[in-house]
């Protein structure tokens, strides 16, 4: 009992300064996991070998530099030219870029595809004589949403994948029922609908736009290939396998040797490259696998699933309101990778105990967390990345500012994807 009172006070001490100091939770994970092992609630050889999911690194890892190659080649920013000059208006060729954001989102890292597209917006908006800053918000919202959609979106779908035992192709068919591919689908639908009556007010006349030169297709060969692997992976293992991990990591170090070998770019470059992938995830995702293990470990997480199966008792519509409104509130003010990490055997637990399948209340879950953090600038890190580059265009946006696209983007995304989600899985 005592241990279980240890392991709560780290756990809760270590989410304070990630709320308070957001810029150190790296530190604070880190911190709170060596100490966990260090007072033996879990071994250094539990930890490396049994609570920490390689496989789920590895995929991130190899995701992160095949969508640094993706960018590179400029194939996405052709792409988008493309459907700019072939758009009969700017109003559409606003919400086709949303679109195109979302598409690339779902199989590319949200902050690698607002940095991708917010030049070909800041174009558009600057032809067109317009103020960039909703549209950019509008990338980071849209880009937010379908990160959710597949397995290499975002680290919540991979964490998701990870515990339910989802491969790639559980994430569009599950038993037999459409699954949280496009539940987000129909979220993205509502969504497009709120962008078109928030831009039609920007007339019909037609952009020209001068289109980007492909430098290379070979990362859109690479993404294809690793789209591909995954989904004949999921035929053979259930969940986040080695083999997946094994395969998109060795894709992105393909990558790697194609662009430093073939592409003759410098060593200085490659390093480059490599040192500005999203490190601090990874490293904030070790210390959380330890931390989440170890609350597992002492029996917190069934006890918070017992108080919570309390508060809901047998009122199924009541839990699944429960879910999705606590979860996008909190994330749209802290980090979603932990609270999903420790939410999703809470989350199935209380579906098991009210004789429920476990998607409708983890889909919840996973619907609740991401989307909330499109509510304010801060929710998520493409966000923050956007408010970074309205600064440099000399944009100041306000809290206030961001909400006005942020919160009724928010509620009218959940609401459409919360109702399909109980109208199937319920």
């Amino acid at each position: 009992m005592i241990m279980k009172w240890f392991v709560l006070a780290i756990a809760v001490i270590m989410y304070g300064v990630i709320i308070a100091f957001p810029q150190k939770k790296v530190w604070a994970s880190l911190g709170a996991a060596l100490l966990l092992v260090i007072l033996g609630v879990v071994t250094p050889l539990q930890a490396i070998g049994t609570l920490i999911n390689w496989n789920v690194l590895m995929i991130y890892i190899g995701s992160l530099v095949i969508a640094e190659l993706f960018i590179y080649s400029r194939v996405p920013s052709r792409i988008a030219d493309t459907i700019v000059d072939r758009s009969p208006n700017v109003g559409i060729a606003m919400v086709a870029l949303l679109i195109m954001t979302g598409i690339i989102s779902a199989f590319v890292e949200n902050v690698a595809t607002v940095l991708v597209m917010a030049p070909i917006a800041l174009a558009l908006s600057n032809k067109t004589k317009t103020n960039p800053t909703y549209f950019l918000v509008g990338l980071a919202v849209m880009s937010n949403l379908q990160g959710t959609a597949t397995l290499v979106g975002d680290p919540p779908s991979m964490l998701f994948a990870s515990f339910a035992r989802y491969g790639f192709n559980d994430f569009f068919f599950y038993q037999g029922k459409p699954s949280i591919f496009f539940v987000v689908q129909v979220g993205m639908i509502a969504g497009c609908f709120f962008f078109y009556y928030f831009f039609s007010k920007h007339g019909s006349a037609k952009v020209e736009i001068e289109k980007e030169n492909v430098l290379s297709w070979t990362p859109t060969v690479l993404l294809i290939l690793m789209i591909v692997g995954l989904a004949i992976s999921s035929f053979f293992h259930a969940g986040v396998s080695l083999t997946a991990g094994l395969l998109v990591m060795g894709l992105g170090i393909l990558g790697l040797l194609w662009f430093r070998y073939r592409k003759h770019e410098t060593r200085e470059r490659t390093v480059t490259l490599i040192k500005n992938l999203d490190w601090e995830t990874i490293l904030f995702l070790i210390g959380i696998f330890v931390i989440v293990g170890a609350i597992a470990e002492v029996g917190l997480l069934e006890d918070f699933a017992a108080y919570l199966s309390r508060v809901i008792g047998s009122n199924v519509l009541l839990g699944f309101i429960v879910i999705i409104g606590v979860s996008v509130v909190f994330s749209g003010f802290i980090d979603n990778v932990p609270y999903i990490i420790v939410m999703l055997p809470v989350a199935a637990k209380i579906a098991s105990d009210m004789g429920l399948v476990p998607e409708l209340y983890m889909f919840a879950l996973l619907i609740g967390s991401c989307l909330g953090g499109n509510i304010t600038p801060f929710g998520a890190s493409c966000n923050v990345v956007t408010v970074g580059i309205l600064k440099k265009e000399g944009i100041k946006l306000s809290f206030g500012g961001w909400l006005k696209i942020g919160l009724p983007f928010t509620i009218i995304t959940t609401l459409a994807s919360a109702l399909f989600l109980w109208a199937v899985w319920r």
